[in-house]
């Protein structure tokens, strides 16, 4: 490989996709690299949702001009631009080689599900050539951009041994998650929340679920939902409830508790065969976790705890949101050959910045009563007043608050806990995590480990739980995020003046976004929010800002972001596509289901017109043998055309 830099892009195929709504991934991103002989930097990483205020982006480009604008502009953050890449990778729009990533070395290996599992296992390079690593890509399926076909196995996991791998298939539980998404139309994060928040119960034959039902490939998305309605029924049976609860809000929580715990046994199923297979000595042994899936921290710290695991390795953005880190650490392992590369994961502190702080304030003149450089014993008076907002530096990386785009309040009361949930139009039995400070963790929580991205739950320590009601669940457990001087010296500084003056070496950390919002990136964006919640002090890179006037601030959504480009197609953009694209005039149904189907997009060129012909005849004979194909097909145009021109409070979930 050439020394220089390289670009990693997951993000949505351009052109006929944008103008029929059509969409195969989500949480698009890009990373930055850069190579020196044998030392590879990961220089930035941009979630597009960020830039474009579209919570969970999936919307496409329109052209590959305007993917290429975008990202000339985001290189432009470090003086870059496309023509310094050596190479770009992970979409074909802007691909400039094609032998980077793994797709033919798996035949029958979801690619997909590999580059999660090199975005955990290539954390630490050392750690990957030196020592024994137990590896899991666990997410509800696959996409299709750069494989065409559909893999026999999904999901996968994977022994590595002083850097030879060995990968093998194994099952998800995402898909049981989904499919309870689905049904109760909430995020999994929610029905995680909701499963702890209520003591409502319920039973179903967990084992029965287990031995009737696999999760390893296509059929998941047809199982997962007849297993989660058998769940229902039986735990509808014998519902339990709380009375503090609706019944609906019950049932839920009952079901998801089962759920979960079906979830754990497909998990323990995985890691068991994997060690008995392998003959692998836990303790000896690092688990590597990524794929949605690793969001569930309550089975993180199970896992860990029952089989005494070395450490847990997992990057911040564990999600499709972390796609094109593994794809690029894949792709580097691939191209480097027998040379073997160095590469550690920096911080999670790699998006981007702000350095119009200043003219910010400015602009918000009228709404600021005072400006001051920041100070320990204000700051912690700040924190016991009510929540302040956090901002500093460049932004994490990741769907959790880490410390630089934060909402911080004091542990020790529990109206701050619902001032927060209040502040962010959530459920008032939602849980807020603590930060804490690492070398204190052990004190106030049973197994404590480093946990520097918020991926493992703990239980809090029973002489200590009447001392930080805010960030306790029901069963006193709590998601926690570990802090190191070096990791946020900031925000160590700040809770470790906290815990002089209060004994408690921790706050109260959630994300600085509205309801429907992406996590704030902007100081503007901060501002706006604080603004409208009336919260009075933010602190802005490391300056103290006290708010005022909060009646006549006007504006009452949060801050557009960079988002017309994306949610808004000119009648004369879409028609050069459409005349470009699809000269023949096939009609948007036959386009539609031509692009979802990657094989006969590489059969037929439907610029050509006995490949258009071709693809009509093709979708007249599907629409033939399934009557109710059309009318499904027309009906998810006109729901993605709804969630494309969405943001803000206007999120269409």
């Amino acid at each position: 490989m050439k020394d220089g830099y390289y670009l990693s892009v997951y993000a949505n195929p351009v052109g006929l996709q944008r103008v029929l709504n059509t969409t195969y991934r989500h949480d698009a991103n890009v990373s930055l690299w850069h190579r020196q002989q044998s030392q590879v930097d990961l220089i930035a990483h941009w979630e597009i949702e960020r830039i474009s205020g579209q919570k969970q982006h999936r919307t496409p480009f329109l052209d590959r001009d305007h993917l290429t604008d975008f990202l000339t502009e985001r290189l432009a953050e470090h003086a870059l631009t496309l023509a310094d890449m050596q190479e770009i990778w992970g979409t074909p729009d802007i691909d400039t080689v094609s032998d980077y990533h793994l797709g033919d070395d798996y035949p029958e290996m979801s690619y997909h599900a590999l580059s999660h599992l090199y975005s955990a296992l290539l954390l630490d390079s050392d750690s990957y050539f030196q020592g024994t690593t137990l590896g899991f890509a666990v997410d509800r399926g696959p996409e299709f951009v750069i494989e065409r076909s559909i893999k026999d196995k999904w999901f996968a996991g994977c022994v590595v041994r002083n850097g030879n791998v060995t990968v093998f298939p194994v099952q998800s539980p995402a898909p049981l998650y989904g499919a309870a998404k689905d049904r109760f139309k909430m995020r999994e994060g929610t029905l995680m929340a909701l499963a702890t928040a209520t003591k409502a119960h319920g039973t179903s034959d967990r084992q029965a679920i287990l031995a009737d039902f696999t999760f390893d490939d296509i059929r998941s998305h047809t199982t997962a939902p007849v297993a989660l309605g058998r769940i229902v029924d039986q735990v509808q049976a014998t519902l339990s409830q709380d009375p503090e609860f609706s019944e609906q809000d019950c049932l839920i929580s009952a079901v998801m508790k089962e759920v979960q715990a079906i979830s754990v046994a497909i998990m323990e199923r995985n890691v068991e065969q994997a060690l008995a297979e392998h003959q692998l000595v836990p303790h000896e042994t690092r688990l590597a976790l990524a794929g949605g899936y690793a969001l569930n921290c309550p089975t993180n710290s199970h896992l860990m705890n029952k089989y005494n695991f070395q450490e847990l390795v997992a990057p911040p953005c564990v999600g499709d949101d972390g796609q094109s880190i593994g794809m690029a650490l894949a792709a580097f392992l691939k191209k480097s050959g027998d040379t073997r590369f160095t590469f550690r994961f920096p911080t999670a502190y790699l998006g981007g910045s702000d350095d119009t702080v200043e003219q910010t304030l400015k602009e918000h003149a009228p709404f600021i009563a005072s400006v001051a450089p920041y100070d320990d014993a204000v700051a912690v008076r700040d924190v016991q007043a009510g929540p302040v907002a956090w901002f500093n530096g460049r932004s994490e990386i990741g769907p959790r608050a880490l410390g630089n785009r934060s909402l911080i309040a004091d542990p020790t009361s529990y109206d701050a806990k619902e001032s927060l949930n209040r502040h962010k139009q959530r459920e008032w039995w939602r849980p807020v995590a603590p930060v804490v400070l690492e070398d204190q963790a052990d004190a106030w929580f049973e197994d404590a480990r480093p946990s520097p991205y918020m991926l493992e739950t703990f239980t809090i320590r029973g002489e200590q739980r009447t001392r930080i009601p805010a960030v306790a669940h029901l069963d006193y457990s709590a998601r926690v995020q570990t802090l190191t001087a070096e990791q946020n010296p900031e925000l160590h500084r700040l809770i470790t003046a906290f815990h002089t003056v209060t004994g408690v070496p921790m706050l109260c950390n959630t994300s600085l976004n509205d309801k429907g919002e992406p996590i704030i990136e902007k100081a503007a964006e901060a501002l706006n929010f604080c603004l409208r919640k009336r919260i009075k002090v933010a602190y802005l890179n490391g300056t103290r800002v006290e708010l005022t006037n909060f009646d006549a601030y006007p504006e009452t959504e949060p801050l557009a972001r960079d988002h017309t480009r994306f949610t808004h197609v000119s009648a004369e953009d879409e028609q050069r596509i459409r005349d470009c694209l699809n000269p023949h005039g096939l009609s948007d149904l036959h386009l539609y289901r031509y692009l979802h189907d990657n094989l006969m997009v590489d059969r037929h060129d439907i610029t050509t017109p006995q490949g258009a012909q071709a693809v009509k005849e093709e979708v007249e004979a599907q629409l033939t043998a399934n009557p109710e194909l059309r009318e499904y097909s027309l009906r998810r145009m006109q729901e993605r055309g709804t969630k494309f021109a969405s943001t803000g409070s206007a999120y269409q979930f």
